[in-house]
């Protein structure tokens, strides 16, 4: 299914963040299937975001790229000239970057509430951030499992942790899988919107409140 399929079809888009490691062991392990969540994300018709980084958020950006998606980048630098030589990050592969000046943590929690969802795939410390803060923040995340470090070490940690809304966060070793039962939760979270949306009930939001005067 094409992207302009889907979103003719659904219109609404969600924004799916992937977060992984971008450096170590986990990236050339788990970059072809990283690639794959990418071009997964992007053949639903959907949004991806990450970091602006390189390792597995980069070949998930690439995925989606090649596969005709858009590619949101949030950058830990103030400029694209702060991007590319004080953090030295790529720019290829993101139709928009941007860039929060955050540096890496603030950039983290900015990507995180700024995504409908997240998706770990390999990952080290920085991922492991990513995924609590998505999980307190009532994000449905997915695990790609067997794609080795904080997406491996998850699952224990769930069952020792006793962590809030253990329903919103799913499980597969399958990319597509993995995709599909994220936006199902999604599907079903915004099930009041969508069928809004189906009636072609557009306008919505200009029922809500009158018309307020611009004050500029």
């Amino acid at each position: 299914m094409s992207p302009a399929t889907h979103t003719s079809k659904h219109l609404l888009r969600y924004s799916i963040c992937v977060s992984g490691a971008a450096s170590g062991d986990t990236v050339q392990s788990a970059a072809s299937r990283a690639k794959d969540v990418g071009e997964a994300i992007a053949k639903s018709g959907h949004i991806l975001t990450t970091g602006a980084t390189v390792g597995l958020p980069y070949y998930a950006a690439k995925g989606a790229s090649e596969a005709g998606g858009m590619s949101i980048g949030f950058s830990p630098a103030v400029s694209l000239r702060e991007h590319l030589r004080k953090y030295r990050l790529p720019s290829s592969c993101f139709d928009f970057i941007n860039f929060t000046g955050l540096h890496y943590v603030g950039r983290d929690l900015y990507l995180v509430q700024s995504s409908d969802a997240l998706i770990t795939i390999g990952g080290r410390f920085g991922s492991l951030h990513e995924f609590t803060s998505a999980l307190e923040a009532h994000k449905p995340c997915g695990i790609l499992l067997g794609s080795g470090g904080t997406a491996d070490e998850i699952p224990e940690l769930m069952k020792v942790l006793e962590p809030p809304y253990e329903s919103l966060v799913v499980y597969d070793d399958d990319p597509q899988r993995l995709v599909d039962k994220i936006i199902k939760i999604l599907d079903e979270k915004y099930k009041d919107i969508h069928n809004q949306l189906m009636k072609h009930d557009l306008d919505w939001f200009m029922k809500m409140d009158p018309p307020r005067p611009h004050a500029g």
